[in-house]
């Protein structure tokens, strides 16, 4: 198989943390809805590929997102992959409460930085999301659960434009104070840039927030996802979300495109010798295994260029 040459660049990470949302955040914005089984090896696959956190589901109300109405019986068929972190997406204390029922480990919560996006996401103000999760983070701490928490449109907002960093900053400060264990910055509508990546990050850090404990989140809605993914590298990240195949996208904010592909960023970590301990070439047979589940090719480029010099 093809693969990049190698030169590194001393003042980055030597290894970073791919957290892999295919299986639940790019599934969830698909209109076919896919069989359990298939959802089952899919997150096999990627697990055989190297990856050692992998967002399987989310424990929402049906009627919210019915492509993952069957978590009760997907999760049980994945939990038992040994070294493999399987957390889920739990939006209220009924989410935990069946989250917890099956054994979880590992929980997302999921808020935002601006108060349109909570309105349309939500359906409450910013203040109101944040005063429902406290108790949920809480619990979760008490069961001695690995909490993550999501915040949204980091960087602009559809209906509101760009987000003041110094806003984002201060929310960030706050779910780790509620106990988050880990902060996913999301670039929900994509419109991020590196200089912007960079002065959000640098805000973080005078608002006290250690780095350790802060994950990207990137769309490629303007193909900026990479660059922006690379700011964020030289500013000390070592937790970079990303998507097998480039599934995904949001269903509240439509023109947000799919997130960055997993392959996409294992070719670029590859070039700067950053270890992840993923194999890209079985990566990129499970996306395209997956791409054939859905009737359509994967949009990612490197499963592309890689998947036509195999054939």
């Amino acid at each position: 198989m093809t693969l990049p040459m190698t030169v590194m660049d001393e003042g980055l990470p030597t290894r970073i943390r791919i957290h892999e949302v295919g299986a639940r955040d790019g599934l969830q914005n698909e209109s076919t809805i896919v069989p359990t089984e298939i959802k089952a090896e899919f997150i096999h696959r990627l697990a055989a590929a190297g990856l050692t956190t992998i967002e399987a589901t989310s424990f929402v109300h049906p009627d919210w997102v019915p492509q993952l109405a069957d978590a009760e019986r997907l999760f049980p068929m994945v939990r038992d992959l040994e070294s493999v972190r399987l957390p889920v997406l739990v939006p209220n204390d009924r989410g935990l409460d069946r989250a917890l029922a099956l054994g979880v480990r590992q929980v997302a919560v999921f808020a935002s930085a601006t108060e349109s996006f909570a309105k349309a996401n939500l359906n409450r103000t910013l203040d109101e999301s944040l005063a429902m999760f406290e108790p949920v983070v809480a619990r979760a701490r008490d069961e001695r659960l690995h909490v993550r928490g999501y915040l949204s449109m980091c960087f602009g907002d559809p209906w509101e434009g760009p987000v003041p960093v110094g806003q984002v900053a201060r929310l960030v400060r706050t779910l780790v104070d509620m106990g988050c264990d880990e902060v996913s910055l999301g670039d929900t509508i994509g419109v991020a840039t590196p200089g912007h990546v960079q002065s959000l990050l640098a805000t973080l850090i005078e608002e006290g927030v250690h780095l350790s404990k802060v994950g990207v989140h990137f769309h490629d809605t303007y193909g900026q996802a990479l660059a922006n993914t690379f700011a964020a590298l030289q500013h000390g990240v070592t937790t970079v979300d990303a998507s097998a195949g480039g599934l995904g996208g949001c269903p509240y904010a439509k023109s947000a495109t799919g997130n960055l592909a997993t392959e996409d960023l294992l070719w670029m970590l590859q070039g700067l010798g950053i270890d992840t301990g993923v194999d890209l070439g079985l990566l990129t047979a499970t996306s395209v295994w997956m791409a054939e589940q859905l009737g359509r090719p994967s949009p990612s480029r490197t499963v592309s260029a890689l998947s036509h010099k195999e054939s």
